[in-house]
């Protein structure tokens, strides 16, 4: 099977599209803010380098990316096509398949959950993966939130380090393509 790399999405409000090394100007003003980065992965750097956003797409993103190992998307409004709002990723790992952050000034707005609401079919039904794990801060209560919003269960509890500091709680949460199966026809869109 040959599987999609560069793939675009849309749902009611946003497109999903391939993240380019275009858009570094873009994350490099969006992206380093206290509210954005304090419950991601300690590799993240802080403060945050001039270069950081080109950095991460030049040597994070298209090595995964061109070694079909992971997916990235920016998050854009329909309405406003060219804003950057935000960036959405799937991985193949066997510890976390999903991350994503969304700048300050649209969080709260329901953009995270359309944009996993996408990710995740394109995970099971594109990929058909059987399983979809993210690992987060276990005080990040809008991310855990968006967890349970998405039929997903804690399955774990462990120790990680975050740009907020070393060795904080951190919750592992998990899905089956069944379960999410079961869910989608469950669930009732809001």
């Amino acid at each position: 099977m040959t599987l999609p790399y560069a793939y675009s999405l849309s749902t009611a409000r946003l497109l999903l599209r391939p993240l380019e090394r275009a858009e570094a100007a873009q994350i490099q003003q969006r992206f380093p803010h206290w509210e954005v980065v304090k419950y991601l992965n300690h590799k993240v750097p802080w403060p945050y380098p001039d270069n950081g956003a080109r950095d991460f797409i030049e040597q994070t993103i298209e090595p995964e990316v061109n070694a079909h190992s992971m997916w990235a998307w920016s998050m854009r409004e329909k309405h406003a096509p060219d804003t950057l709002i935000g960036v959405i990723t799937l991985t193949l790992s066997t510890t976390e398949n999903r991350g994503l952050w969304v700048a300050p000034q649209w969080q709260g707005k329901g953009y995270a959950t359309e944009a996993c609401d996408a990710v995740t079919e394109f995970w099971f039904t594109t990929l058909k993966q059987p399983r979809l794990i993210t690992r987060k801060c276990s005080a990040n209560m809008a991310s855990r939130k968006l967890s349970k919003h998405h039929g997903m269960h804690l399955v774990e509890q462990t120790l990680a380090d975050y740009v907020s500091g070393p060795q904080q709680p951190t919750d592992i949460w998990a899905i089956s393509r069944e379960e999410w199966q079961r869910w989608q026809g469950n669930s009732v869109t809001p």
